[in-house]
């Protein structure tokens, strides 16, 4: 849970940083300029909701969280072939590491799925 809120603060940061660049930068497409910075808030705003899901043990949580992991191992993919290698290494070992974090038995009983 703690590691979700983590991605959720980083992905916060990385939205304040879009909406500084859209209200600084000229680009020629302001659209999706915008669309990319929604896009970036409503991933917070659903990163949140899973990780309180999960800190209040609910069991339809873990679903969502496993599949929020999934697309942090994509990013990191990706970001290994075009981006810093550092942060896609980040990523992917954080994807990882809070994947198998959900789907241990400790956390199965927790959330009453045992």
């Amino acid at each position: 849970m703690r590691l979700l809120y983590l991605e959720c603060l980083a992905l916060a940061g990385l939205t304040v940083y879009l909406v500084v660049l859209d209200l600084t930068s000229r680009s020629e497409n302001v659209g999706m300029a915008v669309a990319l910075t929604v896009f970036a808030a409503l991933g917070v705003a659903a990163i949140f909701f899973v990780a309180r899901g999960l800190g209040r043990r609910t069991r339809g949580a873990r679903g969502p969280a496993i599949v929020i992991q999934l697309f942090t191992i994509a990013t990191g993919g990706f970001l290994l072939q075009v981006g810093p290698l550092w942060l896609g290494v980040l990523m992917m070992v954080l994807g990882v590491l809070t994947g198998l974090l959900i789907v241990l038995p400790a956390s199965t009983r927790a959330l009453g799925i045992d």
